[in-house]
């Protein structure tokens, strides 16, 4: 067992706010794996906090890009991990801990596939002729070789952690699979003490901007024609285009940042979440679970949550079996009852946190252990942080010099 004098350096794009997204909340969970296991955990971010930020009961650092004073920091800290929170801050802060550090562990945490994210982005808006083989290039070779760079990747999705391994071959000792942890809600509110459907969405994140415009355009106005209710759209950050999408005449009406997101999802009859674009697990669709409260999603939606033989409600990537999906679990009781229940055992079944306390525990002690062997025997990543990886180190160095100057 790790004793309390090891230290954790999180470097976090962001900090955490998991009433905002989801990525918050998995942030929150990796820090009490880290102190159940008796380590001593510092957050540091470049980024400012907001109103939003949580409060952390750890040490915090503010940190600054393209300056030697990080190091100075990893000296006094002497970290035996640094986590890198996306790939964008192992870019950015690899090198110096690497440099600094060499025996820290250095694992990165996606939260999501941010070039799968892309490319799927990009097929959206190409006609369906042209959707073959649409990748970000640049995006999927940048975050691939942070991947390889890294000791170890943790990943959301099970989906994630085989294309990793199929598509880019990823050997499985680099990758551990960790989802974000969600149990069913002791009591929530029956179906007749609920009305109405929703959507919530942090829309910093383009797929949830995307799915309300879809939602908006495509899918709400056939469920009108059937159902005189009411669909609330609730999110951080909500830019005011889409603020001005509320119609109150329509019943869809536009709210703003839900001061708690379990709520107003435990409120609604059912949630939507046609999201045509994403990656990772959908926090959303997990909390909808977790509230008793089914859900119409797309493929891309389900995807790392449920195998497509069961859900919590609906999937359908076509807009009006969509619509009729989301009216037939709106007004019979009993798929509505049966869909909850198909939830609750996702749940149990496949995302309780005691399923995956003792693996992570376990993997973390065979790095600390075998952390030479285990690097000797990563031949791409000791390449690229040989060679390729010392250009964003020279250019920070530019940076760093120029800011000087």
């Amino acid at each position: 067992m790790p004793n309390s004098s090891k230290n954790v350096l999180i470097v976090g794009h962001v900090w955490p706010e998991p009433e905002s997204s989801a990525a918050g909340t998995r942030m929150l969970q990796l820090i009490e794996l880290f102190q159940e296991n008796r380590y001593t955990v510092t957050f540091a971010s470049t980024a400012q906090r907001s109103d939003n930020s949580a409060t952390l009961e750890i040490a915090q650092l503010s940190i600054v890009l393209n300056c030697d004073s990080f190091n100075a920091r990893l000296v006094k800290l002497q970290p035996s991990i640094v986590v890198f929170d996306r790939f964008m801050t192992e870019e950015q802060f690899g090198w110096r801990v690497a440099d600094v550090c060499p025996t820290a562990i250095r694992i990165l945490n996606t939260e999501d596939l941010h070039c799968l994210r892309r490319s799927r982005q990009l097929s959206v808006s190409k006609p369906d002729d042209a959707k073959i083989d649409v990748v970000d290039e640049d995006l999927t070779l940048r975050e691939i070789a942070s991947i390889y760079r890294s000791d170890l990747t943790l990943a959301v999705s099970n989906f994630e952690i085989n294309l990793l391994k199929t598509e880019f071959n990823i050997e499985s000792s680099l990758l551990l699979y960790l989802p974000i942890f969600a149990s069913p809600q002791e009591r929530v509110k029956s179906f007749a003490d609920r009305k109405d459907f929703m959507f919530i969405g942090n829309f910093l994140h383009k797929p949830n901007f995307d799915a309300v415009h879809y939602l908006k355009s495509k899918i709400w106005p056939i469920i009108r024609q059937e159902l005189a209710v009411k669909l609330h759209i609730y999110g951080a950050y909500m830019p005011q285009s889409i603020m001005d999408m509320i119609d109150v005449r329509s019943g869809f009406i536009v709210h703003g940042r839900a001061e708690s997101s379990r709520e107003v999802i435990e409120s609604a009859r059912a949630m939507l979440a046609p999201l045509r674009f994403g990656a990772g697990i959908k926090g959303k669709l997990l909390e909808s679970m977790q509230c008793g409260t089914p859900s119409v999603t797309t493929t891309i939606g389900s995807e790392g949550i449920g195998d497509g033989s069961r859900w919590n409600g609906y999937i359908s990537d076509d807009p009006d079996w969509f619509a009729a999906a989301a009216t037939q679990l709106y007004t019979d009781e009993g798929k509505w009852l049966s869909a909850q229940e198909n939830g609750y055992e996702i749940l149990i079944e496949g995302f309780d946190r005691r399923l995956f306390t003792d693996l992570f525990r376990e993997t973390i002690q065979k790095l600390e252990a075998n952390l030479g062997h285990h690097r000797s025997r990563n031949f791409i990543g000791r390449m690229l942080n040989h060679h390729s990886h010392r250009s964003t180190e020279f250019m920070s160095r530019w940076i760093e010099l120029k800011n000087k100057q």
